[in-house]
């Protein structure tokens, strides 16, 4: 099926969202939840999947895959059914970069983290990404269970906080935090490290495990991954206040007055 051809332009800096121009007859599927604003002469459609399953067998199986990472079941299309052009916005849930992932330059596929799909053109294949690897599958942690963009359209997912996009040359070696990667193109090697030396792995605070990507390929990673805000935000709301930055730790706290 070929990716339907659609023009865009992304807005914002910290809090981004996308405006996507849409021909008639043109159309763009997004994941619930994302849509912003549209104007008149597009039709929205609730599909299974991404629209490109065949048969009866071939969509339970994809909502199978979607069940076992949380996904929603169901996608929209958003169709352009009038005679002009037309435009329809998505927002990004949270603050940071929408990126936007031309798919016929960066050889058809690209897999990014399981939550940061927000929209595609049509055509585009949403799928899941199973890293095949024994370590990957028992440590990788939000790496482990990835999302797969295959097609020649153009898809956008989003990050937290700022994005940086590296190119990998053949056989050099990128270690990573597994929450902050977001997308990767087909030829790079994923697999999981250990840390190593046992004063890392009690007193490190950073996990036991980390990413190692290998080029050639592409790789885009975010400096604030949605799980570590979540979890700072949570150990501040339950009252565990973190003591970094400060060698008195809680008298420290009272004497700036961060402890009342």
């Amino acid at each position: 099926m070929n990716n339907h051809e659609i023009d865009y332009r992304i807005h914002g800096e910290e809090m981004q969202c996308v405006e996507i121009e849409l021909d008639p007859n043109e159309s763009v599927i997004s994941e619930p939840g994302s849509f912003m604003m549209m104007t008149e002469g597009i039709q929205m459609e609730t599909m299974f999947g991404d629209g490109n399953e065949k048969g009866l067998m071939g969509k339970l199986f994809s909502a199978g895959k979607r069940l076992l990472t949380g996904e929603n079941l169901f996608m929209t299309a958003y169709t352009n059914i009038s005679s002009q052009k037309r435009q329809v916005s998505f927002a990004a849930p949270y603050s940071g970069k929408i990126i936007a992932l031309d798919l016929s330059r960066l050889g058809g596929r690209v897999i990014c983290q399981k939550d940061s799909f927000l929209c595609a053109a049509k055509g585009v294949s949403v799928g899941i990404e199973f890293q095949k690897k024994l370590g990957t599958g028992l440590f990788g942690g939000e790496g482990f269970i990835m999302q797969k963009l295959e097609g020649d359209g153009m898809s956008f997912v989003h990050s937290g906080g700022h994005v940086i996009e590296k190119q990998l040359q053949p056989g050099e070696i990128l270690k990573i935090d597994t929450g902050c990667i977001v997308a990767f193109t087909k030829e790079v090697d994923y697999d999981i490290q250990f840390v190593g030396g046992i004063k890392n792995s009690i007193f490190g605070g950073e996990g036991l495990f980390f990413a190692q990507l290998r080029g050639p390929g592409t790789v885009w990673i975010q400096t604030l991954p949605i799980s570590r805000l979540a979890a700072r935000i949570l150990q501040f709301g339950t009252g565990k206040k973190g003591e970094e930055g400060s060698v008195l730790g809680k008298l420290g706290n009272l004497l700036d007055g961060d402890g009342f």
